[in-house]
């Protein structure tokens, strides 16, 4: 089902574009649009390897409840130039969110770079937020991320946050980064690409035909890394699998994403999963055989073949994603956090504060559960898993 809203020019004379605005729910909308919605990611500067079609279409296979999927398009003259995907939440409050719930470090939708002002005023004023109770809530958004040119435009109430913690590095030759770390750091870090140089550890990037059999073996080394110190449960679930075999399958086919095989011996040793955007690029995931560590560094092998892989696509940042782990830190990667935006309808104050309050709660309690009881996470997660 969709619903389509005409806002035509001044007369035809004066060749002013036509713009029109729909709504798509049917759960097989992604699917239909796949070639149009790629054609506009190319448009988007802002765009990254979540907001593709590959990686939205399987996410939406994979986790959608059906008959929940809204689809926002703004159209000039019969050209798709704004575009974004959300979910409708349950329960008697309703409500929108983005696609990933978790999975997806940025959240964003898609507007033509040449018309993103006017884009994003028209995709604002088509939201299907009416009721008091109806907010668009979105996670892990980047400051410079297309939908906050609708969060500009949004004549209801809205509301920013602070989200998760995001971190960048220039990409560039691993000498160059290296400056930017301590004296003595860097001639540590120079003694373990050594050794791994020495190693004769055979590094190749994997073709979209061979992708299912490289992250079949990511996993694996994946769970067998984490075996003593648990592992994320959602990553032993078969849909998580599936989506992630078809979603990378799609990315590499379109060069949106690198599968990195590390070969030592003759026996795979680790794979690493590279997502790539004209902005940056994100190491996803990986998966190392403990007895690796007790021979390399680690996290200088995979680093340094996203490095490579980044610096010879030309693509100016390598980003570390969401998290603060230890082994990030060791090149003094620049913070940038994310943020988490509320829109509502105008004149909803009650709901907007409670909105609000429920928000503040919940970062109340992460940043709570991060600084006093920093073990806590990993010990639920090692028993769940």
């Amino acid at each position: 089902m969709s619903t389509e809203i005409r806002r035509p020019g001044p007369p035809a004379q004066s060749a002013a574009p036509t713009w029109t605005t729909e709504l798509r729910r049917e759960d097989d909308a992604l699917d239909t649009l796949a070639e149009e919605w790629d054609d506009l990611a190319a448009r988007c500067r802002t765009a990254t390897f979540f907001q593709a079609a590959a990686w939205q279409r399987s996410w939406w296979r994979h986790y959608g409840r059906p008959g929940a999927l809204v689809v926002v398009l703004v159209r000039r003259d019969g050209r798709l130039v704004g575009a974004g995907a959300f979910r409708r939440r349950g329960g008697p409050f309703g409500g929108l969110t983005g696609l990933g719930a978790g999975l997806a470090d940025y959240t964003d939708v898609l507007l033509d770079d040449e018309c993103a002002d006017r884009a994003a005023a028209e995709f604002a004023a088509a939201l299907p937020l009416t009721r008091p109770w109806h907010w668009l809530e979105l996670r892990e958004v980047h400051p410079e991320a297309a939908v906050q040119r609708v969060f500009a435009h949004w004549r209801g109430d809205r509301r920013r946050f602070e989200d998760s913690l995001c971190q960048y590095l220039p990409a560039v030759p691993m000498e160059r980064l290296l400056k930017r770390v301590p004296g003595k750091t860097a001639q540590r870090s120079r003694v373990k690409l050594r050794k791994i140089a020495e190693a004769g550890v055979q590094v190749s990037s994997t073709p979209p035909a061979e992708v299912p059999e490289a992250l079949e073996g990511l996993l694996r080394l994946h769970f067998l890394q984490w075996q003593e110190r648990g592992v994320t449960p959602e990553h032993r679930t078969e849909r998580f699998v599936r989506h992630l075999t078809e979603s990378t399958t799609g990315l590499v086919a379109t060069g949106r994403a690198a599968v990195h095989r590390f070969h030592l011996d003759g026996e795979l040793v680790a794979v690493n999963l590279l997502l790539l955007c004209p902005s940056f690029g994100g190491l996803y995931l990986y998966g190392a055989h403990p007895v690796l560590r007790e021979r390399l560094d680690i996290a200088g092998l995979l680093f340094s073949a996203a490095l490579d892989e980044t610096v010879g696509a030309g693509i100016p940042l390598l980003g570390l994603l969401r998290g603060r782990e230890p082994y990030k830190q060791r090149w003094r990667p620049d913070p940038l956090p994310n943020q988490r935006l509320l829109l509502g309808p105008a004149g909803a104050a009650p709901a907007a504060a409670a909105r609000a309050a429920a928000v503040r709660v919940r970062q109340a309690a992460a940043h709570r559960l991060s600084t006093r009881f920093p073990r806590l996470k990993e010990a639920l997660l090692a028993r769940r898993g």
